[in-house]
């Protein structure tokens, strides 16, 4: 386990707290009848500093990007073998009639 990976998981819990906060909050409003015009402020700043750590470990855990270029040495054509065990003829498509005659009505 990384620090990314650690750091997404604090960023989940922290989103889990200020649900579980703001669940408490509205709660306490219906017993004083008032109304609920939003959380509170942190809750708001809880939000957002889970939010950027699921979104920091969400890119630094896969991680780094590969070359797409078409010229690339790593980048090479997978081809299937021409086993014709993994050929599937019996599907859907049979329901279908081989000649389809559609005609555009005006």
């Amino acid at each position: 386990m990384g620090l990314g990976f650690i750091i997404g998981v604090f960023g989940v819990l922290i989103l889990s707290h200020a649900a579980y906060s703001t669940i408490q909050y509205r709660g306490l409003l219906k017993i004083m009848e008032e109304e609920f015009s939003g959380p509170p402020m942190n809750v708001v700043l809880e939000l957002l500093l889970g939010f950027v750590f699921c979104i920091w470990a969400a890119l630094t855990v896969p991680g780094k990007f590969l070359s797409i270029h078409p010229d690339s040495e790593e980048n090479r054509i997978v081809s299937l073998s021409a086993n014709l065990d993994f050929m599937i003829f019996n599907h859907r498509a049979k329901a279908f009639p081989l000649e389809i005659d559609m005609k555009l009505k005006h």
